[in-house]
């Protein structure tokens, strides 16, 4: 009978030591950055991820003000650039449009601020509009081809260049998903044009694509050699440095400051310190970032870098994406913050910005906060990939979460219940 109770003893003490493991865990700081845990079809913010626990954030950038940005970028091209654009003379001013990812709330801002900024924008039925009157009331369908402008997503807009109307038209457009499933594909893309340029020949007079992975694969294949201006998004240090030999612009999202506010805010939840110290006030070693480089809306608890335009007159500026700012890089000591260990996610180990821009800036910014980072890159298709490999979170102080899919969070937050 000793026995039996010395076992269930046991057994109940260690039920309790589990709880406590868990407890804990579900008490760890978590910050999801770049793929902001939504609703793929409404837009809708996942606020039960957002408030998972005190200590939970976001950390991603300004996708509306970046959309209408790169939408202004091209419209101001054309029009200074625009006399002789019109490549085969028929009035009007065909443009395709590389689509990263239709559930990604970034793509749906990217294509919803080309087409409003270009003239083309249909209202969303799907969201019950009737008209079009901001970003959020566009329709970001891909249209598949439209050549004679029947599609009933996009419409013919207008631009006046050298005092000619012209009309524009969208003459295309498509998901660019490999056949494995992973989006933001730049040889879905590469190859896309190869079909585009091969049906519309010369009726395609621009190319506008969601991000630079896409925009230089369009760029590199076809639209270089045929002299095509062609836009991106993420400023990519391949992507400035392409503008010398005629990519025309790319915007930035301020890769440094979305990088830095990541392991910031860990930081901050990690020593339970106020989450504006280093970012609004300055830390112990003097990093703190000014306001025109990002803002915090509280009622969501998420952070948004700002962006900027990237063009022919200022790249000389971007060209290296990787490059720490020298303004909050400043190392605090071993006693100023104890090395914490960090697992941290990346949703697709062949994306180009994460892989080439952002994780050289998270290991710029993990050396100055005292962090020890463990990166673990998926395969850009299935949750599982990562989830699966959040096996011992215990072996962890904090997460850092970047998805494959905005609407699945649910899937990490049960590996910390």
């Amino acid at each position: 009978m000793k026995k039996i109770l010395s076992l269930v003893m046991a057994a109940v003490m260690l039920l309790g030591i589990v709880n406590i493991a868990l407890a804990d865990n579900a008490g760890k700081p978590v910050i999801w950055y770049n793929r902001q845990p939504s609703n793929s079809t409404t837009g809708e913010l996942d606020m039960d991820a957002l408030t998972f626990n005190d200590k939970t954030y976001y950390v991603g950038f300004d996708a509306v003000q970046g959309a209408v940005l790169q939408g202004e970028m091209v419209v101001n091209y054309l029009k200074a650039n625009g006399e002789g654009l019109d490549r085969n003379g028929d009035g009007i001013i065909g443009y395709v449009l590389c689509i990263g990812d239709v559930g990604h709330n970034d793509s749906i801002a990217r294509t919803r601020g080309a087409r409003l900024a270009l003239g083309t924008a249909m209202p969303d039925v799907g969201q019950g509009k009737t008209e079009v009157a901001g970003i959020g009331d566009v329709d970001p369908s891909p249209i598949g081809t439209n050549t004679d402008g029947s599609a009933t997503a996009v419409k013919d807009g207008e631009i006046e260049i050298g005092g000619k109307t012209y009309i524009v038209r969208e003459l295309a457009s498509q998901e660019m998903k490999n056949s494995v499933g992973a989006t933001w594909d730049a040889a879905t893309a590469g190859n896309a044009i190869g079909i585009w340029s091969g049906t519309f020949g010369d009726q395609i007079d621009v190319v506008v694509s969601n991000n630079d992975g896409m925009g230089m694969a369009v760029f590199t294949a076809w639209s270089k050699d045929n002299k095509v201006p062609t836009f991106g998004y993420d400023a990519n240090s391949d992507a400035v440095a392409a503008i010398a030999d005629g990519y025309c612009g790319t915007i930035s999202q301020n890769a440094d400051v979305q990088a830095y506010l990541t392991l910031r805010t860990l930081r901050n939840a990690l020593d339970d310190a106020d989450i504006m110290v280093g970012i609004k006030n300055p830390d112990a070693a003097g990093n703190v970032l000014s306001d025109d480089l990002y803002y915090y809306d509280e009622a969501t608890r998420c952070f948004y870098a700002l962006n900027g335009a990237v063009t022919a007159d200022n790249y000389e500026l971007f060209m290296d994406a990787t490059a720490p700012n020298a303004k909050f890089n400043f190392q605090l000591t071993e006693e100023q913050a104890p090395t914490k260990k960090v697992w941290l996610s990346v949703y697709n180990a062949a994306d180009n910005f994460l892989n080439a821009t952002y994780v050289p800036q998270l290991e710029n910014y993990q050396k100055i906060l005292n962090l020890d980072v463990e990166y673990v890159k998926g395969d850009g298709q299935t949750e599982g990939n990562l989830t699966d490999r959040l096996g011992n979170p215990d072996e962890y102080d904090g997460f850092a979460i970047n998805m494959v899919k905005t609407d699945n969070a649910a899937s990490y937050m049960v590996k910390l219940q």
